[in-house]
């Protein structure tokens, strides 16, 4: 049945795509091999630098962000090479499967799914790894499955604490372009993200960068190869082009979402999410509900889990507001199945946008007959207001 107005897509990623960017991708598709090209895919890697904060290696793979996942293993690790991992929700788990796949041994620290990795718990183990054994510490950056945040400084301090030389891989595939990140100065040796998230495009992009230690150890790396491997990137990505078909048309809206995000100004646009994201919180506590992270330091302002009361259906509470209200909610994911919803606050968004979001869930609470106080929208939009109050005076 048509339903007239915007569908509301409040998953956290993909995300909406502003029509610039639609526009940007709506181009007659370029010979990848020609002289043109060359700037489009110069610029695609120089302005992902930019956006990763790195003056190291950028590259970007026609893949979702499992393949940039992979990626980071191959390229960097053996068969039977011990991995460690921290257990921080969902995707993590999922990284954790991949890497056992590609034929290493993922050490599994467990978690709650209520907070990012910790620190302390990662020296521990490093620690008690006298002989160096462990040739890499992987932590999601952004947990979208449970909206909880990696302290990707602490844990490259955890290490360097621990003496351990082990690699640090970040998968900020969520967080990249929505909260800070900051791969030279936090150390990072390879970070993942995904075009889908804070970069405000479709699936189909995803990225590599790399430390200049990475590169080194992938020289002698032994893990099967071929279609992720970064040296086969290097020449051609030193002249603007690619080893094989680039995703051309994705590569244009890319550059159309890098001008967007540098015209804002990065810290403007870290500065905007967490404005929604404290709004969103603050919509919670007073509907009565739980957030999933139970660790304010580790606040996503990505987006917001919520848990839904006991005897009630996270499910059907997103089957009502998509029904009544045509607006998607995240889903709760393995662990948290049907006990919680997500929601997205990513990406283009705006004020408007969040208030047509929060009164949307609070009626669907109602619809749905979950127990909560009313006024959460409200609470939300005095934050927004109040903001913009102090805005407005500072601009004066």
């Amino acid at each position: 049945m048509f339903k007239s107005g915007r569908h509301f897509l409040q998953i956290p990623g993909p995300s909406n795509v502003p029509d610039r960017i639609l526009r940007a991708i709506d181009m007659p598709t370029m010979d990848h091999r020609g002289p043109r090209f060359s700037d489009v895919g110069q610029k695609a890697i120089t302005g992902m630098k930019a956006v990763f904060k790195t003056e190291q290696r950028v590259v970007i793979f026609p893949a979702s962000g499992t393949g940039a996942w992979e990626a980071a293993l191959v390229n960097t690790l053996s068969p039977g090479d011990r991995v460690l991992m921290y257990e921080t929700g969902h995707f993590a788990t999922l990284w954790r499967t991949l890497a056992e796949a590609v034929g290493l041994r993922p050490e599994f620290i467990s978690g709650d799914w209520r907070g990012g990795a910790d620190p302390e718990a990662i020296e521990e183990h490093l620690k008690a790894d006298a002989n160096h054994e462990i040739k890499a510490v992987c932590v999601v950056h952004n947990e979208t499955s449970t909206g909880s945040v990696t302290q990707i400084a602490e844990v490259r301090k955890a290490i360097d604490r621990a003496g351990h030389p082990a690699l640090l891989m970040a998968d900020s595939i969520s967080g990249l372009a929505s909260i800070d990140f900051r791969f030279d100065e936090w150390g990072v040796d390879v970070a993942i993200s995904g075009s889908q998230k804070g970069l405000m495009l479709p699936p189909g992009l995803s990225f590599n960068a790399i430390s200049d230690k990475a590169v080194a150890v992938s020289k002698t790396a032994r893990l099967p190869r071929s279609y992720w491997d970064w040296e086969a990137m290097r020449d051609p990505n030193d002249k603007g082009y690619f080893p094989y078909t680039p995703a051309t048309n994705m590569l244009y809206g890319l550059n159309e979402a890098i001008a967007m995000l540098m015209e804002e100004g990065l810290e403007n646009v870290f500065a905007r999410h967490a404005r929604h994201a404290e709004a969103t919180r603050q919509a919670v506590r007073t509907w009565g509900l739980e957030i999933l992270c139970n660790n304010p330091k580790h606040y996503s302002n990505v987006l917001t889990a919520v848990i839904v009361p006991d005897g009630h259906s996270a499910d059907g509470f997103r089957r009502t507001t998509l029904d009544q209200f045509d607006m998607s909610l995240g889903n709760g994911l393995s662990k948290v199945a049907d006990r919680v919803f997500r929601i997205g606050h990513l990406g283009d968004f705006n004020d408007l946008m969040l208030m047509g979001t929060l009164s949307g869930v609070e009626m669907g609470l109602k619809l749905s007959g979950i127990p909560h106080n009313r006024g959460g929208a409200q609470a939300a939009m005095d934050i927004l207001t109040n903001s913009a109050t102090a805005s407005a005076a500072a601009a004066e």
